[in-house]
């Protein structure tokens, strides 16, 4: 059987590595109760939604080995074997995606069960789906994007980083016509690491996901737009980003650094049409753990294949969680003179690594403690620390002094692990979890799932147009993020409160301020 969305889940069940919650679940919880378990959790019964959701698949070492079907240890291996080897995907005429297919009208994205993560986050946020462009120079893209619920059928997209879909974009608005996209969410690991991979121009990841796999990916046609989907996806958005560009904003949200992020300007995308396998499981990635790790293998395969091609004989690699898998890696090796320093300038190389250790493979990479020791015993600072000034930066390093209108430059292995003084402290706040320390995941473990029929659908007792009414006179005392009107809220759906914010904000009435905190549009001067 071809490996799916529900192939994996079923893995992960025979593992005991996925507990399913009965118990009726707010989606404001859901992120909370995530952080909480060892396992990824699939809750059944999301209150006034039909389709249950499934988070934490990818956050641990385990969960994501048992995806890609070999040990850890052997994750980067097979990936750079399919990188080695890629493998075309391929058209279908049937797809198991399109067994409902909405459209026009029937467009409302605020039926999907999109959960809040953070109490700062500008809204609900759409994590785990792979967007499919193309190009007609450069040919295909996949990779993973967020998009902020913002009216029934608009999005934002966040695409301020410079990368191929930005690039895509870009030539899409400079002849002013919208660039269609595909969001396949629900779909195996295999698609969402080979689409998190930083592909050059023109490469195909999914192609990537092809090797992964020992056989063609099936994408299917669009219904609305030029641009396939992934066939076996649970759920698939068409829509268009809009041609007018970095104009909107979009955000905060609680980044892959585990602090918060700023509010961006992005694009505008308008969704087409929603389609959906019979009874889908809605997948939200989350953050920003199950990020994190998908990153290690892709960077560690990157960092073998440089190390080689360097002529450095490499005995491990380690790309840490302390660096959220992204920018710091330790890397052992059997060293002749020299070899040191070619490590540290092959490894600096690749895109958003910032530093880079060193060490002899005595060392065990994986031991904290023993890498520090190594640095402590067998470094000379004027010796073995080597700096490398204005090269290519992640956007999102909160060390980065702001330079509004333009992509900073970064420092390579200079460490000072203090907040810099032109920094705002702002730019470091933490995650927290809507409702974290006020629910507990105990109290839902254990309860038998009621038959769909059975179900109670919750009743908020609130139309939006009044709901609405009551949103706008809490903003005309103070600006709020999303969590604040759901504190205020309490006793109504979590559902009624996201619709609402929704059609005010598509009715012009309010708007984000500079913090993406929500206000009535009549008080922006």
């Amino acid at each position: 059987m071809a490996a799916s969305f529900r192939s994996y889940l079923a893995d992960l069940t025979r593992s005991d590595e996925l507990i399913e919650i009965a118990k009726p679940t707010d989606a404001r919880d859901i992120a909370a109760l995530v952080a909480q378990a060892e396992k990824a959790l699939l809750f059944k019964n999301v209150r006034s939604y039909s389709i249950p959701v499934v988070s934490g698949l990818l956050q641990s070492r385990n969960r994501l080995a048992i995806g890609m079907g070999v040990p850890y240890g052997k994750i980067e291996e097979k990936l750079r074997n399919a990188m080695d080897h890629p493998i075309k995907p391929e058209r279908v005429k049937s797809a198991p995606v399109k067994d409902v297919i909405l459209t026009r009208n029937e467009v409302n994205v605020f039926d999907l069960p999109v959960p809040i993560f953070s109490i700062m986050d500008g809204g609900p946020m759409i994590t785990g789906g792979v967007v499919i462009a193309e190009d007609p120079e450069h040919g295909m893209n996949a990779g993973m994007y967020r998009l902020m619920l913002k009216e029934r059928n608009v999005t934002g997209i966040d695409i301020v980083t410079p990368n191929n879909l930005r690039r895509f974009t870009e030539r899409a608005v400079a002849k002013k016509q919208p660039l269609p996209i595909s969001i396949s969410i629900g779909t195996h690991p295999y698609e969402c690491v080979a689409s998190t991979f930083k592909a050059n121009l023109g490469v195909n990841e999914l192609t990537f996901a092809g090797g992964l796999r020992g056989e063609p990916l099936q994408l299917a046609d669009g219904e609305t737009i030029p641009v396939p989907c992934i066939a076996d996806a649970e759920i698939v958005l068409e829509g268009e980003i809009l041609p007018d560009g970095w104009v909107y904003p979009e955000g905060p949200f609680c980044e892959f650094n585990r602090l918060m992020g700023g509010i961006h300007k992005n694009p505008h995308v308008r969704i087409k049409a929603i389609m959906h396998r019979k009874e889908p499981i809605y997948y939200a990635l989350h953050m920003p753990w199950e990020n994190i790790w998908m990153s290690a293998p892709i960077y560690e395969a990157a960092a073998w294949r440089v190390l080689h091609e360097a002529g450095v004989q490499a005995t491990a690699v380690n790309v840490t969680p302390g660096g959220y898998c992204h920018w710091h890696i330790v890397a052992a090796i059997k060293k002749v003179p020299g070899d040191g320093k070619n490590a540290i300038m092959a490894l600096l190389s690749i895109a958003d690594i910032k530093h880079v250790t060193i060490v002899d493979d005595d060392i065990d990479v994986f031991d904290p403690t023993d890498v520090e020791w190594a640095i402590a015993t067998r470094v000379q600072a004027d010796k073995d620390v080597l700096i490398v000034s204005n090269a290519r930066s992640k956007p999102l390093d909160p060390s980065l002094a702001p330079t509004p209108g333009r992509i900073p430059t970064t420092a390579k292995m200079g460490i000072d692990a203090t907040i810099p003084d032109d920094v705002p402290r702002s730019r470091y706040n933490r995650i927290v979890y809507f409702n974290q320390g006020k629910v507990n995941l105990n109290n839902y473990l254990g309860e038998v799932a009621k038959p769909a029929k059975e179900r109670a659908e919750a009743k908020s007792g609130e139309t939006v147009e009044t709901l609405s009414e009551k949103i706008l006179a809490a903003l005309k005392d103070s600006h709020c993020f999303f969590a604040d009107l759901l504190d205020q809220f309490p006793q109504v759906e979590y559902r009624a409160v996201a619709t609402a914010v929704g059609q005010l904000h598509q009715e012009g009435r309010i708007t984000q301020d500079g913090e993406g905190k929500y206000q009535v549009k009549e008080q922006v001067s």
